[in-house]
Order: C-alpha cells, then sequence, then structure tokens
C-alpha cells in the first residue's frame, strides 16, 4: 500500500522504439485516417443534401458515420503525434478523455446498429404502420437514446476509476484504456469489475439479442413473401447484417485483448487486435453501404461524374 500514487501521466508502452519505420508507419496512419474522413464525410454530405434520402434508415446510417468520425477523432490525432514522438507519456486528464472517447464511440456504434435492426423490423414486419411508427420524434428519440446511453455508461466508468490510486503508470496499449488503467490500481476493483462486467453485458448481449429476435422475424415474414418482396428486404438488410458482423468481430478481438496478458501475444498480434475495432467499421461501413445500396451508390457515381 506505500506505493500507492495519483498518476500524472501515463506511458503507452506498445510504442517502443520503431526507430526510422515510424515514418512509414505515421504515413500510412495518416493515408488510413484521411481515407475514413473522406468516406464518411461523403456518406454524411450525401445523406445530408438529398431530400430523398431524409428517411429513418439512411438517417441512421447518416448517425453511424457521424458515431465514426468521433471514434476515430478521439485516437488517431494522438496515434499520429504518438509515431514520430521519441517518448509516448499522455496525461492523466488527456488519457481518461481517449478512453472515454474511444469507448463511448464503441457503444454507441452498437446502439445504432441495433436501432438500424428495429428500423427494419418495422419496415418489413409492419410496412403499413412504418410511418406511424418511425416518426421524426421517434427518430429523434432513437438517436439521441444511442448516444446518451453510451456517454452514460463511460462516464460512470471513468469516474469510478478516476478514484482509483495506483501503484504505476505503464499501459500496454497504443492507446488508453479504461481496463488496462483498472489493472493498475493497487486497491481492490471489485466495484469497478462489477460495474464494468454488468455494462459489458447489457451493453453487448442484449443488443445481440435483440437483433437476432428482430431478423428472425423478418426471416419469417420473408418465407411468406413474394420474390421481389425478399429481394428488396434483402437489399436493405445485407449491409447492416455485414456490419453487425464485421462490427462482432472487431468487439470480441477488444475483449480477448483485455482479458489476456498482452505480454504473453505476440506483438503483432496484439497490435492489430488493440486496432481493429478503432479503425476496420469506420473505413468498411460507408463502403459497404455506398456499394449495396441503390441510392447511395447512385449519388456516389453522380459525384464521381457518371450520371448514367
Amino acid at each position: 500500500m506505500g506505493n500507492e500514487t495519483v498518476a500524472t501521466a501515463f506511458c503507452l508502452s506498445f510504442f517502443g522504439d520503431m526507430g526510422h519505420s515510424r515514418y512509414f508507419f505515421f504515413f500510412l496512419a495518416l493515408l488510413g485516417y484521411c481515407i475514413i474522413i473522406l468516406l464518411n464525410l461523403i456518406l454524411v454530405l450525401i445523406i445530408f443534401l438529398e431530400k430523398h434520402l431524409h428517411e429513418p434508415m439512411y438517417i441512421f446510417l447518416c448517425g453511424l458515420s457521424v458515431n465514426s468520425l468521433y471514434g476515430t477523432a478521439g485516437f488517431f490525432p494522438r496515434f499520429l503525434a504518438d509515431l514520430l514522438s521519441d517518448t509516448h507519456t499522455i496525461t492523466r486528464a488527456a488519457c481518461f478523455t481517449q478512453a472515454f472517447i474511444i469507448y463511448s464511440y464503441a457503444i454507441s456504434e452498437l446502439s445504432f446498429l441495433t436501432v438500424m435492426a428495429y428500423d427494419r423490423y418495422v419496415a418489413i414486419t409492419e410496412p403499413l404502420q412504418y410511418n406511424i411508427i418511425m416518426t421524426p420524434r421517434h427518430i429523434s428519440v432513437l438517436i439521441a437514446v444511442s448516444w446518451l446511453c453510451s456517454v452514460f455508461c463511460m462516464g460512470l466508468l471513468i469516474m469510478l476509476s478516476a478514484r482509483l490510486p495506483l501503484c504505476g503508470n505503464q499501459i500496454e496499449r497504443l492507446y488508453c484504456s479504461n481496463w488496462s488503467i483498472v489493472k493498475l490500481s493497487c486497491v481492490n476493483t471489485t466495484l469497478n469489475n462489477a460495474v464494468g462486467f454488468f455494462i459489458s453485458s447489457t451493453g453487448l448481449f442484449l443488443p445481440l439479442c435483440f437483433i437476432l429476435y428482430s431478423y428472425m422475424k423478418i426471416l419469417i415474414v420473408c418465407q411468406k413473401s413474394s420474390k421481389a418482396f425478399k429481394k428488396k428486404s434483402l437489399q436493405t438488410c445485407l449491409p447492416h447484417l455485414v456490419t453487425l458482423v464485421n462490427y462482432s468481430i472487431t468487439i470480441l478481438s477488444e475483449v480477448t485483448l483485455n482479458r489476456f496478458e498482452t505480454k504473453d501475444m505476440l506483438t503483432t498480434v496484439a497490435v492489430m487486435l488493440s486496432l481493429e475495432f478503432i479503425i476496420i467499421p469506420p473505413f468498411l461501413n460507408p463502403l459497404i453501404y455506398g456499394l449495396n445500396l441503390p441510392e447511395i451508390r447512385k449519388r456516389i457515381m453522380h459525384l464521381l461524374g457518371n450520371k448514367k
């Protein structure tokens, strides 16, 4: 107990000494970040400017892209600076802020995917009631809940972590992770573990159970419908399913990294697992929807100069 401290700064130990290769990784990271910003901004602008796309499905998709921009903004600027720096320390306030942004983004991502599943569920199983149920007010409430729940959950976890006395300042990550900070504590962390487990369980399993239930109902309806209805339903559901599977895999990677000691893993594997959920969904989501939804694809082709 005599080594308890209130850390004023943390060291991100995953960077190590990269030598001149840091410039190559900096270029790749900067290029990736620029592509992520470009892809998501194009999607947001297309939906915002095209009035006939002001429908629930596209509004929720817009929210998903805005959330991607928010999450990557919490990671990339600091990551790029660290790649060029010889020291990889981050202040206590900046560390907790980064952890809050990155993990509130992660919770919001699944919240938006759940809301989008609900939208498809209503559109396919209750088509005659769709416009009555999915009113502008209802849409606003769903979007607000998707963000506010993540803000509340991560705010609570960060508050609990900030009160802990720590016996070290080495975070074995490329960014600040709430669980990595908790592991540095000199005192009992039962409360943090219990709250974290509860939020992880409810934040992951309940949405996934609802999404599974939604698609079971959709599948039942499609089995009783015409081929044209099945095709249209598949066309609107497929991007969401691909996005959901992609996100589930990346979140599983993050959970794996949190539950196992990174020192027992190959460095390359640990780095890949730590970056997947921050980089892959923001990069792939606009591509998946841009290539699969005809209205989005049509507007993208128009922007590229093909007006056919």
